[in-house]
């Protein structure tokens, strides 16, 4: 039970509202030694930690990210869709481009995003207007599915607000595949 006493208390430093049991440490019986596998080691403990921080630090950043999106400045993707930055492209038409993300979660891991923003931050912001190109965003991915080869089986994500931390506020979609793919996410 000390144990379980100090991990609360190192939990509480990264200021998330955790409990064991939110973590999947703990769960519906009472066995306390069985149920929290960092009583048994260690090591598990400090990783459960630093993923804890992790998450912490990503939803900051994310958060940081949705405040600038308010000012309508020039985001990453308006560089890389003027080629002020370059990209790995894979695809593209007159409406969306699509390039290989530079930090790759998945052996396939490419980014669609619509070349005009008008508005389009994030899906939550989506309005009846944007349906055409919300359609042909989906439609490119399944285009880039197939120039990767990932046609028997590919994910598309799309990351709204700073709480599924999104990071870049311009609309995108990650096109991912060539391996497994896990379920649930997150």
């Amino acid at each position: 039970m000390v144990v379980a006493a100090a991990a609360m208390n190192s939990l509480s430093l990264f200021r998330a509202p955790l409990s064991l049991r939110a973590l999947g440490f703990v769960k519906a019986s009472n066995s306390i030694s069985r149920n929290i596998p960092f009583l048994h080691s260690p090591l598990n403990f400090r990783r459960t930690l630093c993923s804890v921080r992790a998450t912490h630090d990503e939803e900051a950043a994310a958060r940081a990210a949705a405040a600038d999106a308010v000012t309508g400045a020039p985001t990453i993707f308006d560089k890389i869709i003027s080629k002020e930055i370059p990209s790995s492209i894979v695809y593209e038409d007159e409406k969306v481009l699509a390039f290989r993300d530079i930090n790759p979660q998945a052996p396939t891991h490419v980014l669609v995003i619509p070349k005009s923003r008008d508005g389009l931050t994030e899906l939550g912001k989506a309005e009846q207007r944007h349906a055409e190109i919300l359609g042909h965003l989906l439609y490119a991915a399944k285009i880039v599915a197939e120039k990767e080869g990932i046609v028997d089986g590919f994910r598309v994500v799309i990351n709204s607000g700073p709480t599924a931390c999104q990071s870049v506020y311009h609309l995108h979609l990650h096109v991912l595949g060539g391996r497994q793919m896990k379920w649930p996410p997150g």
